[in-house]
């Protein structure tokens, strides 16, 4: 006798966005208000999950330094609402493809024969770009981005080499500013490269820093929220630029 065919809704895996709830997309919106269920991360915001108050929320947050959900049972969960709801999202802080482990996720509901969508999200790059008035690239200063972590897999070393490009921006970067900037300046970047620090991007309590790649070699004060880096002479204040 063969065994019963599990039947599976469809998942969902949507980015938030940087934390305001109208900068989500209004595919993502739609879809958070028809969820049935919701796998939340650490930073998706209060605001954010309003927008479905219909569904079961489960908070399967993932922060650096914290005790988190491990991304195995994160899986396990994914598989698991999908054999009980039809409509299953993942909400994902950010975009789902930039440093969001999608592809971990995307794995675990393609060998279980789970049909699965993506819905892009403003990543947090840009929205700080946004906020500082800081564009990423700028004619005759900077034709070239790179977006960077110094978190990696358990089983892999950190990468010591820094990206070759005109504009750099690091992803979780408070906790690594100083060795980040030491690194750069070891490889030859200039001690007055500008630097933009912005904490809580586009939140009620976000916090704009500027300065020196010298003076991040320093450190920064303490944070109390997802720290983005963002550094080279594109983000050089313009001269008639309004203060943050």
């Amino acid at each position: 006798m063969s065994a019963p065919v599990t039947s599976y809704g469809k998942v969902y895996l949507i980015g938030a966005g940087p934390g305001a709830q109208d900068l989500i997309t209004l595919r993502g919106a739609r879809l958070l208000q028809q969820a049935d269920v919701v796998l939340h991360d650490a930073l998706v915001t209060p605001e954010m999950l309003e927008l479905c108050p219909q569904a079961e929320k489960i908070s399967v947050g993932k922060r650096s330094g914290q005790r988190s959900t491990a991304q195995q049972a994160i899986n396990a969960q994914l598989v698991e609402c999908a054999s009980r709801y039809a409509l299953v999202v993942r909400l994902k802080g950010g975009d789902p493809m930039l440093f969001g482990r999608a592809d971990e996720e995307l794995r675990a509901l393609e060998e279980a024969g789970i049909e699965v969508e993506v819905v892009p999200g403003i990543t947090t790059a840009v929205a700080a770009a946004a906020a500082t008035k800081q564009p990423l690239t700028k004619r005759g200063v900077s034709r070239s981005v790179a977006f960077f972590t110094s978190s990696t897999a358990p089983e892999h070393p950190a990468d010591v080499d820094m990206p070759d490009s005109d504009t750099l921006v690091q992803y979780m970067g408070g906790r690594e500013a100083i060795i980040t900037a030491q690194r750069l300046l070891e490889q030859g970047r200039l001690p007055e490269t500008p630097v933009v620090v912005i904490e809580n991007v586009s939140r009620a309590d976000q916090r704009i820093l500027r300065l020196t790649l010298d003076t991040l070699a320093h450190g920064l004060e303490p944070t109390h929220g997802p720290v983005l880096v963002m550094l080279g002479h594109a983000m050089a204040r313009r001269p008639h630029q309004a203060a943050d």
